[in-house]
């Protein structure tokens, strides 16, 4: 038997992993929401059959990770904006001031765009990064052949479907049909850049590589920074234009990182670096998840969000020191 048949198959850990990292991490559905036997097969068939399909057409069409975090910014836009209407719903139980804040044409514009963001980073690409990592012998391969690839999809759309349905029932909110039609067209436009973005896109950097724990810090500090902006000062500032403000400087934040990573050479990367990334983005929420439950003042129940905690942090250990093994017998092996 092959290693890799000695493993679970890539494409159900990237089923998995993308809803536990998009939504029980981050303490949006925490255990007792999240392993809810309804709960759980939602979130799964619409995080897992997101990953998988950006990840496959990010593949199938020789692209690289800029094309994506735009389907996975298409992904955001068909949950928030399709799913479940987040964008246009007022009284979305998540909002808290952005209901208001920000809100213009029906839409929450501050908490759209930051959830386009969150979706496309966190839900999307540092999931498959995360497999991909784990897994890099197929990397470069599509994960879905013939009617897998039909049912996951089938299934995606399905869920999404069901859900559109499920929660305007739920919340009794369902939005206006030029809305739904505005995010078609955004999901679509996010598709069609990925596709006709260039492939070395995010490789045609010059500056020498540093150390991984560099891009950890680089990105760690990145998440810090959106967090202040999209949840501190939308709470802090009253003037007119303050929405747009926040908006502006939340987007050049996340794509000022993004850019400042891709100007270094990483054709010269290691895995490492690649972990380095993905480590330091969850780093806060890791740290984040053992506060959660000790908030008393949250309404629904965060039990069992440290051990969610410690289980990323020893994950994300054990994932690095192999790594780093991998990469001592390759070197090895080279000098020889």
């Amino acid at each position: 038997m092959s290693k890799i048949g000695r493993r679970v198959p890539p494409v159900l850990v990237l089923f998995f992993l993308s809803p536990v990292v998009g939504e029980l991490l981050s303490g949006s559905s925490p255990p007792s929401e999240f392993f809810s036997p309804f709960g759980f097969t939602v979130m799964a068939l619409l995080y897992g059959g997101g990953a998988l399909m950006a990840r496959e057409l990010k593949v199938r069409w020789g692209k690289g990770m800029g094309s994506l975090l735009l389907l996975g910014a298409a992904y955001g836009v068909l949950e928030e904006g399709l799913m479940v209407a987040s964008f246009q719903n007022p009284h979305w139980p998540d909002l808290g001031v952005l209901g208001a804040f920000g809100r213009w044409l029906g839409v929450n514009w501050v908490w759209a765009v930051e959830l386009t963001a969150y979706h496309a980073i966190v839900s999307i690409t540092i999931p498959v990064m995360l497999v991909e990592l784990g897994y890099p012998e197929v990397r470069g391969e599509p994960w879905l052949e013939g009617r897998w690839l039909w049912l996951v999809s089938g299934l995606l759309m399905a869920d999404v479907v069901f859900g559109l349905f499920i929660f305007s029932a739920f919340t009794g909110f369902r939005p206006p049909l030029p809305q739904y039609a505005l995010m078609v067209l955004l999901t679509l436009a996010f598709i069609l850049m990925a596709r006709k973005l260039p492939a070395d896109w995010a490789r045609r950097g010059a500056k020498p590589m540093r150390g991984p724990r560099f891009y950890g810090l680089i990105t760690m500090m990145g998440a810090l920074a959106c967090g202040l902006i999209f949840g501190a000062l939308p709470n802090m500032l009253a003037f007119s234009l303050a929405p747009l403000f926040v908006i502006f400087l939340g987007a050049a934040t996340t794509i000022g990182v993004i850019r400042f990573l891709i100007s270094y050479d990483w054709k010269q990367a290691t895995p490492m670096h690649r972990y380095g990334i993905v480590a330091g983005a969850l780093t806060l929420f890791v740290v984040f998840a053992f506060f959660q439950e000790l908030d008393t003042t949250r309404p629904d129940d965060t039990s069992g969000m440290s051990l969610v905690g410690m289980a990323f942090l020893i994950g994300l250990y054990l994932l690095g020191r192999r790594l780093r093994k991998e990469i001592e017998i390759q070197s090895l092996s080279t000098s020889a």
